[in-house]
């Protein structure tokens, strides 16, 4: 007996077992929701037989209650015609009518108590329908979001094991690294190109003071100091005994540029 029940236990958890793994968690919530919502128009027909029950009991009742009038006028009448034989033919139906009334009148009570709980059981059913299912949307959709996460968690996770983000971060600082280099050099072209156009801005502004200067000597008379600036400036280069800078050369041209318009007026 022992090795038969052993035997047994084996089988259940073989194919318990099995059939474990082969559920969807899922797949029966959706068809106990579908089961729970089959129910309730089952519920209303049987509640619907029940009243049917009622209203006929009730029907029945007040035909009794008519022949038990009936009745009990013609047996008036047949006292008052001195007719006891009809009276007692009358009142021996008359005793089986209200047999039959106060019959009618319990199972009329037991129908109509047995309506009323169908209602409370159908409210009852109703509420924990209600809850039931609530609880299975709330469980699959709890459901889909752990899913969505664990695929978010198996993208990272691969992510990390094949070495994308590694590879990703290094590619977009190397790209950030560029874009800084050029944007390091465009500014500082501008700001070159924007000192030199000072520089030469300022030169020809002194060149054109210069100039109008000289004029102004020349129409008074006086002896222009063009060349005193010029020897001024090679002065001021013999310290440094360095050769003239790009600038210099202009502002030389520029210059000799006026002395040449100056001659030619």
């Amino acid at each position: 007996m022992a090795l038969w029940n052993r035997f047994k236990r084996a089988m259940r958890s073989i194919f318990g077992g099995a059939v474990s793994s082969m559920e969807d968690p899922r797949m029966i919530l959706e068809q106990n929701i579908r089961e729970l919502n089959d129910q309730v128009p089952q519920m209303n027909e049987n509640i619907a037989t029940v009243k049917a029950n009622v209203l006929m009991l009730e029907k029945e009742k007040r035909r009794a209650e008519e022949t038990v009038e009936t009745l009990t006028s013609k047996i008036k009448a047949a006292i008052d015609a001195d007719r006891d034989d009809i009276a007692e033919q009358k009142a021996m139906r008359l005793e089986k009518e209200k047999e039959n009334l106060e019959g009618l009148e319990r199972q009329l009570e037991n129908a109509r108590a047995a309506y009323d709980k169908s209602l409370r059981v159908k409210k009852s059913f109703m509420r924990e329908k209600e809850n039931k299912i609530q609880e299975a949307k709330d469980a699959l959709r709890a459901h889909e979001r752990a899913q969505w996460q664990s695929e978010v968690a198996d993208t990272m996770e691969q992510f990390e094991i094949s070495g994308l983000d590694q590879t990703h971060d290094e590619m977009i600082h190397r790209l950030n690294e560029e874009t800084a280099q050029s944007e390091a050099r465009m500014e500082m072209a501008l700001d070159s190109v924007s000192a030199e156009e000072m520089q030469l801005e300022e030169d020809a502004e002194r060149l054109r003071a210069s100039e109008l200067v000289d004029q102004f000597k020349l129409e008074m008379g006086k002896e222009p100091s063009s060349g005193a600036g010029e020897r001024g400036e090679g002065k001021r280069e013999e310290p440094s005994a360095a050769p003239p800078s790009e600038t210099e050369k202009r502002e030389e041209a520029s210059k000799t540029i006026g002395r040449r318009e100056r001659s030619g007026s």
